[in-house]
């Protein structure tokens, strides 16, 4: 998989310009707010069809403009895509593959991104929510179905929380709810458990790499792994927390309120590592991340790496530079080229942006 081209208009800051990738690493110059992150963003929406810094998709169309655009050309099991996103101040959004209008899940299923970015590094300090995006984020590059069972379990939810706030509360409509948000909610967390499994193997190993003697686990907060002892967990909490949710008049119990644990030498990560292990953790995960969408798809996904250099030590960046595959598509943005060898911008596309405009 590559990304040959990108053409952005009216996105954000980016008026109107076009960049060609005609090499596998590609390096954005360019001062804090002129566009670098704007335009691995964009690259980022192809993937996700969402911002991961905001949830307002109308804070991404340029000042005094209708809308924005979005086209690139990818190549892919050496077949030519054309990709289109547009959309307007009416909040109508246009997904286009070869030109034919599509569905969301067909047009993510083009093109994976793994993006490393300074508030990742935030991760373990973030709220439970955080990791849960990034999980799910992860997830549903590899299991395209994954996100309709997000949606659907969060319309349960919606529904099960309306009911919650009524006086008088239907309690026949309420085991209803919460029947269905076990079977939707066990879906979640099993594959949720399976996914971070399987990533603990990869970003263990690469941990180990950087810290030498440092051991690092992670885990979810739900105590079973298998589909039908989840349903059965979730059953049990339900019914265990059924007057505290007629109380508070909300959901308590389910993946929505579930977290990852992180831990080092068998010290909890998120309360007490210090800023260089949580650095080192958070790399180790996108690495993983990285390799699992691999394995799982059989494409190498497209690595954008978000001025992260400037906030690893010289360890950190030699590891990460060094740990990039030649097939993997790399695009990284930084102030300038100082943080790089000699050796490694050898054979790098180098932009400039200033103003949101390439130079």
């Amino acid at each position: 998989m590559k990304l040959k081209s990108l053409s952005l208009k009216n996105y954000r800051n980016c008026e109107d310009i076009l960049l060609e990738f005609s090499k596998q690493k590609t390096l954005i110059i360019g001062k804090n707010a002129q566009g670098k992150t704007n335009i691995l963003e964009s690259i980022y929406m192809l993937s996700d069809l969402k911002s991961p810094r905001t949830a307002t998709i109308s804070d991404m169309i340029r000042f005094s403009s209708g809308g924005f655009e979005i086209n690139a050309q990818i190549e892919k099991n050496n077949t030519d895509i054309e990709l289109d996103i547009s959309y307007n101040i009416e909040k109508k959004r246009e997904l286009r593959v070869n030109k034919v209008k599509t569905t969301p899940k067909n047009f993510k299923s083009a093109v994976k991104t793994v993006l490393f970015s300074t508030k990742d590094l935030l991760l373990l300090r973030g709220a439970p929510q955080d990791r849960r995006d990034w999980l799910d984020r992860a997830i549903s590059q590899i299991y395209p179905a994954y996100d309709e069972r997000l949606s659907k379990y969060e319309k349960i939810r919606v529904q099960k929380n309306n009911l919650l706030k009524n006086d008088i509360v239907d309690e026949t409509l309420l085991d209803i709810y919460n029947d269905q948000l076990v079977i939707t909610g066990a879906n979640i967390i099993f594959l949720r458990k399976k996914f971070l499994r399987e990533i603990e193997k990869i970003a263990s190993e690469k941990h180990k790499l950087i810290s030498d003697t440092e051991i690092f686990n992670l885990s979810y907060t739900c105590p079973v792994s298998e589909i039908e002892d989840i349903s059965s967990y979730l059953k049990n909490e339900l019914q265990i927390r059924r007057a505290e949710e007629m109380a508070r008049r909300q959901s308590c119990v389910g993946p929505h309120r579930d977290d990852i644990e992180l831990k080092i030498n068998g010290i909890d990560a998120v309360k007490f590592a210090s800023q260089g292990q949580q650095r080192t953790l958070v790399l180790s995960l996108k690495l993983g991340e990285l390799e699992i969408i691999k394995e799982k798809t059989g494409y190498s996904p497209i690595l954008l790496l978000d001025d992260v250099l400037a906030e690893l030590d010289e360890t950190r960046q030699n590891y990460l530079l060094k740990s990039i595959e030649d097939g993997v598509q790399t695009i990284i943005t930084s102030v300038d080229t100082l943080l790089f060898e000699d050796e490694f911008l050898k054979d790098v596309q180098i932009y400039s942006i200033q103003s949101g405009r390439v130079m």
